[in-house]
């Protein structure tokens, strides 16, 4: 808070600000990886021949369109089978059932044993349970057919195409990798010793491709509290607003503000004086037998953040220091502190 009041005129007229204890921020640089929310590798998933390769490396494609086929003459010949028994096993049935039916007539008029229609009920549930057996394996054979072509689980990308046509592919081998491009996010490592003073609302600004980017405000969507014991970090994952157009891949960098855990005493930028052998003091305002003289005191200073740098030694809560006119004070010279030109943006307290 800036301080006024009149003074004599032949005091040096300055410009006095107070020393108070604030939550210093501090702005800690980071250095991550623009990341695809979807992104998979893609296998087969049955072994055979690549007999058709339908994209190319860059193809964008929708979920469901087909992205390659396999050899499936012997898969076509085994459904085509399966089927077969399957249409047989229902004649079967048929058959059985109508036995049945016919020797449930004549034992009703007494011209059959009733041991032989148990028997050909028997047979029906055999005739059944063949049937069944026979559509099951139907089904699985033109399931393994449909496996004889990839299709795209996603809407995305071609990012890789690692097979071509004629190879042998097996299932868990990586063919093509397809990543989705309408959701991406900018992941971060953060050394593990700020964790605790981390939130979802701490203020992030993303640059990409490097220093010379602009800067865009991005929010917070996970910190995984996960340390990864090689270096010793976590990850934080953000969501950048409004972006630029921007791929996986891309290099990102991040200033994360933090507010500090504990009060700490800080004093105006103008305020310092520095000498050339590495001395930093400011110009203490004090009162004297009624008037307000000027006392240079030595500080050791800590890091800075904007116009206001942390002190770390040398002065003490309520402190009122020179920010305007110290270029030229002396200790004792008598002080008159003047009200700043408005246009700077101060105002009295």
């Amino acid at each position: 808070m800036l301080l006024w009041a009149g003074g004599a005129t032949a005091a040096e007229p300055v410009t006095l600000a107070e020393v108070r204890a604030e939550h210093r921020e501090e702005r800690l640089p980071l250095t991550g990886t623009i990341t695809a929310r979807r992104g998979a590798l893609l296998s087969t998933a049955v072994a055979g021949q690549v007999t058709d390769l339908k994209v190319d490396l860059g193809d964008s494609v929708a979920g469901g369109d087909t992205l390659l086929a396999l050899d499936a003459e012997l898969n076509r010949l085994a459904r085509d089978s399966a089927r077969a028994a399957a249409e047989e096993a229902l004649a079967a049935r048929d058959d059985a059932r109508r036995r049945l039916d016919e020797a449930s007539t004549l034992a009703a008029r007494r011209s059959i044993a009733a041991t032989e229609v148990r028997g050909l009920e028997s047979e029906l549930e055999m005739a059944e349970a063949a049937l069944a057996a026979a559509r099951v394996e139907q089904r699985r054979q033109e399931a393994l057919l449909r496996r004889h072509t990839l299709k795209a689980p996603f809407d995305g990308v071609i990012s890789r195409k690692l097979t071509e046509v004629g190879e042998w592919v097996t299932p868990g081998t990586a063919v093509l990798e397809l990543v989705n491009l309408d959701d991406l996010r900018a992941d971060f490592a953060v050394p593990q010793e700020y964790f605790p003073r981390l939130t979802k609302d701490s203020a992030l600004t993303v640059r990409l491709g490097g220093d010379a980017g602009q800067a865009h405000e991005a929010s917070i969507t996970a910190i995984v509290p996960v340390n990864d014991p090689d270096s010793r970090t976590f990850l934080l994952r953000a969501r950048v607003a409004d972006p630029p157009p921007m791929t996986p891949g891309m290099s990102a960098r991040a200033t994360l503000v933090l507010r500090g855990d504990t009060a700490s005493l800080a004093v105006p930028r103008d305020a310092l004086v520095r000498y050339p052998d590495g001395r930093v003091t400011v110009w203490v305002a004090e009162s004297r037998d009624g008037a307000l003289l000027a006392r240079e005191q030595r500080l050791r200073v800590g890091p800075g953040l904007g116009d206001r740098v942390t002190v770390l030694e040398g002065l003490s809560a309520g402190d009122r220091v020179v920010v305007r006119g110290n270029e030229s004070l002396s200790d004792g010279r008598e002080l008159d502190v003047r009200r700043p030109d408005p246009s700077n943006g101060a105002a009295p307290e």
